[in-house]
């Protein structure tokens, strides 16, 4: 069970980041739809339990290092080439992204230079990496309980203070900030490119436990967890709505409104995110490349680090805008594999009760 728990708490944390911590990204993708936005919620989350169910004990049954053999498995030979090549560059992508992040809340949060913020980043990112990936793995998952306290705090905080009544709250929603046509679309496109950058870690963990319920069940808390993170943001903000349309961090905002203190701790929770994410793209990708076993490892997860925050230059917003739509598309490929994979499994097992190595799946 602990092995489930340590999982499912590295699961939140990778997939988390900041857009979801800060609030813009359930305010596009959630919020924005009054109370269908719930809806999209309890979907989210059977969507995140289920395929981090997946991905974890395809890992696990493999017991995989890196992304590649299963996506092989789950994609086919030439289909998996390109998905392969896709999740490979989105990993770099992204850790980019989160240094490029870092940077400007050390700007806009401390009023200190961007470039230190990225440094700071880059380097425990890098340091943390370097140890074992059972140690990764704990570290992702450290910071995930202060997060969901912290979230429970804020948004009992704004459904305590709210000043409108539940049945106004549609008519104040102004859905010029949805990221979707409607709830269903966007939850879905939630879940794909978010599936998209953290399928390759969920893998990874999985293949670090050798008991495939483990190793499912911890897929599954995760989900569970991402769901009422996801729920009580979403609470939250339609709890404040008239307040926090067009404001880029809503969560942050709400934190300061409450306390000056609150709103510190946000912003540290924020890079904490920021940080769990960046963990999780940079040994995904270095273990894509180099096996974590190589007596070189350590030195090309030095490489890549220094590489990504050369490449943050580019710009927070320009590389946000770039890389996280292309991930959407990788994404609804990547639900697609693992639920015929799933599908394939079920009609397995209908052959032979047991699985090949006597195990079973959830």
């Amino acid at each position: 069970m602990k092995q489930s728990i340590q999982i499912a708490g590295a699961f939140i944390g990778l997939i988390v980041g900041a857009g979801f911590a800060s609030g813009q990204e359930i305010l596009q993708f959630f919020t924005s739809f009054g109370w269908l936005g719930i809806l999209g919620t309890m979907l989210a989350t059977l969507l995140f339990a289920f395929l981090g169910m997946n991905l974890t004990q395809l890992g696990s049954k493999m017991q995989t290092t890196s992304h590649k053999a299963v996506i092989y498995s789950i994609c086919g030979r030439y289909l998996g080439v390109v998905v392969d090549m896709m999740i490979t560059f989105f990993l770099f992508g992204v850790l980019v992204v989160m240094i490029a992040g870092a940077g400007s809340i050390f700007e806009q949060q401390f009023g200190v230079p961007s470039i230190v913020g990225s440094i700071f980043m880059t380097i425990i990112t890098i340091l943390t990496v370097s140890l074992n990936i059972h140690k990764v793995i704990s570290m992702i998952g450290l910071i995930t309980p202060f997060l969901l306290v912290l979230v429970v705090i804020i948004s009992g905080y704004s459904l305590a203070t709210m000043e409108h009544s539940l049945l106004d709250t549609n008519q104040l929603i102004d859905q010029q900030y949805a990221a979707a046509s409607n709830w269903g679309l966007g939850a879905l496109l939630y879940v794909s490119y978010n599936i998209a950058a953290g399928a390759a870690m969920l893998v990874v963990m999985g293949g670090a436990v050798k008991d495939e319920k483990t190793a499912g069940l911890g897929g599954i808390l995760g989900g569970i967890g991402l769901g009422v993170l996801i729920l009580l943001i979403n609470l939250g903000m339609l709890a404040k709505v008239e307040t926090i349309m067009g404001v880029d961090m809503p969560m942050l905002y709400l934190a300061n409104e409450l306390s000056p203190i609150v709103g510190m701790f946000m912003s540290i929770i924020l890079l904490g995110m920021i940080y769990n994410t960046a963990v999780g793209m940079l040994y995904a990708f270095s273990a894509r490349i180099v096996k974590p076993q190589h007596d070189k490892f350590k030195m090309f997860v030095a490489l890549f680090g220094t590489t990504a925050f050369a490449a943050s230059f580019i710009g927070f917003i320009t590389l946000v805008g770039t890389v996280y739509p292309l991930m959407g598309y990788l994404g609804f490929t990547l639900i697609a594999a693992i639920v015929i994979a799933w599908i394939k499994e079920i009609q397995n097992k209908r052959k032979s009760p047991v699985g090949i190595n006597g195990s079973s799946r959830f």
